[in-house]
């Protein structure tokens, strides 16, 4: 079979050069979890860090592993986290397709073109998968190794079912660079004549990784240092086809634990699940920058960052060789930050569904209940349970009144309401001063702390040992009415 050289001199022309360009090539199989946001993220800050260009390329030839409706998942990670991308499936671009499968047409040819230059043959020996992918082999015992080309084709012409493999040169050993490991030397007869081309048709993931990155013009290849013992074999590709090798950047696992990589089976939590659990994405991202990964010189004190921020600082040298661990208390303190420092109206609106979720009553302002958490919340799902007494006052015992820092008792308590209730009642309007004011002068003239009168009052009105806000905001938000109504029925449970 002779090929087309002119196919290859035209491909060679398409790729676009002189600039940074990476991309960030998931797999379709379900979640966006932690450690593949990160590659998101790192990839896309060394294009913009660089003023490169970032692509999307979608991996699907492993189609026994697809998931419905996860490519929708990541386009829609991608653009609420601020990752946007300026090539890919859905934009195009000048080396497109940017889905494998419809790349498939491709592999076969550079796979061919492998064996004309020596550095692949055709395998007909019958092999499990399982036998492919144990990593156990004897290249000396593998027969196809030694056919000639001529025998190899009359084979492949006459139909036998076979595989491509890539020809590992026997001896020496073969040296590849990464910016965060360094020089890694290995010997080759510890490498695999791995699969190239499936018996199928298509290309093995690790074969059509290095044909699509060099056919994009990447530069700058970003995954997981899972992939170091690959690497070589990467190199001999690239190698083989003459073609330059772009910077490998092996970062890290992120951890659950020392000893365990986080993974999805054990339950640990994909980037949809954070957003369930009331995080929010620019501290999501602020977090998940810094597992690996550490800002230099002046800017090396500072933990928070926006994403413009991050594109200032980030440099591939501030990536570590150790694995990350992920701590959920350190996000919540993150979330935390980022909470308190939104402006009050993006707080209200941010807060303001999980408020819904148990403040139904539409008399109560979801903006005002917002000003009384967001000093006091560490994520959004804290929200329904701290306001949940607004709708409903919950049952409670005598027992809350009771408060030795606040000098209060059942008896104390009774006399405070007693008191407060008709002042409350002869407002002339209210608001959070005229109530204020009406409770500090009721309190000087019963000559008790403020605090004596308070915790009685707010207990009443809420009904829980802990609310966000005291006394005069939840009486203000309650209304005189129901306020009213709340602090009577104190006064029935202690007489």
């Amino acid at each position: 079979m002779t090929l087309d050289h002119a196919f290859f001199e035209e491909m060679e022309a398409r790729i676009p050069k002189g600039k940074v360009r990476t991309r960030f090539a998931p797999s379709p199989t379900g979640y966006m979890h932690v450690g593949n946001l990160r590659t998101a993220l790192y990839t896309w800050l060394i294009a913009r860090s660089q003023g490169g260009t970032f692509i999307l390329r979608i991996e699907d030839t492993d189609q026994g592993r697809l998931v419905e409706g996860a490519t929708d998942v990541i386009y829609k990670t991608l653009a609420e986290c601020g990752l946007d991308h300026d090539e890919g499936p859905d934009l195009g671009g000048p080396v497109g397709p940017y889905i494998q499968t419809e790349r498939r047409d491709l592999y076969g040819k550079y796979a061919q073109l492998l064996v004309e230059k020596g550095a692949a043959y055709y395998c007909f020996c019958e092999k499990t998968e399982s036998e492919e992918d144990s990593g156990e082999f004897n290249r000396a015992a593998d027969p196809c190794r030694s056919l000639t080309v001529q025998e190899a084709q009359a084979r492949v012409d006459a139909g036998e079912p076979y595989v491509i493999r890539q020809r590992i040169p026997a001896e020496g050993t073969t040296t590849f660079h990464d910016a965060i490991f360094g020089d890694i030397t290995v010997e080759n007869k510890t490498l695999d004549d791995q699969v190239l081309i499936k018996r199928d048709g298509l290309p093995t993931y690790n074969f059509a990784n290095v044909i699509d990155d060099h056919l994009m013009g990447i530069t700058h290849v970003v995954r997981g240092s899972e992939y170091l013992s690959s690497a070589p074999k990467y190199d001999l590709l690239y190698r083989a086809f003459g073609w330059d090798i772009p910077t490998y950047v092996h970062c890290s696992p992120v951890m659950r634990d020392a000893q365990n990589k986080m993974s999805k089976r054990h339950g640990d939590p994909s980037y949809e699940d954070l957003r369930d659990q009331g995080y929010l994405t620019p501290a999501i991202l602020n977090y998940v920058a810094l597992l690996g990964w550490s800002p230099k010189g002046e800017l090396s004190e500072q933990e928070v960052f926006s994403l413009d921020e991050l594109v200032e600082a980030f440099d591939i040298t501030g990536i570590s060789k150790s694995p990350a661990i992920f701590d959920i208390e350190k996000l919540t303190h993150f979330n935390a930050l980022y909470l308190r420092a939104m402006t009050p109206e993006d707080f209200a609106r941010v807060a303001e569904p999980y408020i819904r979720q148990s403040v139904k009553d539409p008399r109560f302002d979801t903006a005002r209940i917002a000003a009384l958490l967001q000093a006091r919340c560490e994520k959004l799902t804290d929200i329904p349970e701290k306001v949940d007494f607004f709708d409903q006052l919950p049952a409670y015992g005598r027992e809350f009144y009771v408060n030795k820092k606040s000098k209060t008792n059942e008896e104390i308590s009774a006399r405070m309401l007693e008191a407060a209730i008709p002042v409350l009642e002869a407002l002339p309007e209210w608001t959070d001063e005229a109530i204020h004011d009406a409770l500090v002068n009721l309190a000087t003239q019963l000559e008790v702390k403020n605090a004596t009168l308070m915790w009685p009052v707010r207990i009443a009105a809420a009904g829980k040992l802990v609310t966000p806000g005291g006394a005069v905001e939840i009486c203000a938000i309650l209304g005189r009415e129901e306020t009213l109504k709340r602090l009577r029925s104190g006064l029935a449970m202690l007489q």
